[in-house]
């Protein structure tokens, strides 16, 4: 079983080997999560091309080569070419976080499905054994947890730095933080209003 973790990759430098559609969908993840991104290929999508354009990327329109990696945390061959993918496995070193699309196996980190809601974020993995399923599992999830329960989120985390900056009497704090995030606390509404009575309540 693989061990959870939420990465916080922000100007870090990761490594994308392949420009196809497998890569950029990857490269959008990296993305929101503000890593320095470098794509290696020949080639590469036109979503891929724009994005270089933009400066949000660095594109090195070349095939792949160990010194490629040299500096890179994380390292993703997704590539179609399961040749060029096997060599970027031996390339990387141990201390690299690596994924290949193609062989689970040969990875030592996956990428699960993701829900991202505002400051919530719902990972889902099958541990390589079926994406579909885990998309699956994630578009019923997302159905359940929609823009709405992102805000509500948002909401419980301005709060929460309220209270704790403002309310000293732990007990209150307690029953503040347990109050506000009670489902039939979100069901009502009207949170600020709520959270508001709940002050002068307790």
């Amino acid at each position: 079983m693989g061990y959870p973790v939420m990465l916080n990759i922000a100007n870090q430098p990761i490594v994308v080997i392949g420009g196809g559609k497998v890569a950029e969908r990857k490269i959008h993840g990296l993305l929101e999560a503000k890593a320095k991104i470098t794509v290696v290929a020949p080639s590469a999508t036109e979503g891929i091309q724009q994005l270089a354009a933009a400066g949000k990327l660095i594109w090195r329109q070349k095939t792949f080569s160990p010194d490629d990696i040299k500096e890179a945390w994380i390292v993703i061959a997704a590539t179609n070419n399961r040749d060029v993918n096997e060599a970027v496995a031996k390339a990387a070193h141990p201390y690299q976080l690596l994924n290949i699309a193609d062989d689970p196996e040969r990875s030592n980190f996956h990428v699960p499905a993701v829900i991202r809601r505002g400051r919530l974020t719902i990972a889902v993995s099958t541990g390589g054994a079926s994406p579909t399923v885990a998309q699956q599992i994630r578009r019923q999830l997302a159905e359940w947890y929609d823009d709405d329960y992102g805000r509500y989120i948002d909401f419980l985390y301005e709060c929460r730095q309220f209270i704790l900056q403002n309310v000293d009497d732990e007990k209150k704090r307690k029953k503040l933080l347990k109050s506000i995030a009670d489902e039939s606390f979100r069901q009502r509404g009207n949170w600020e209003e709520e959270f508001r009575r709940l002050l002068q309540v307790y």
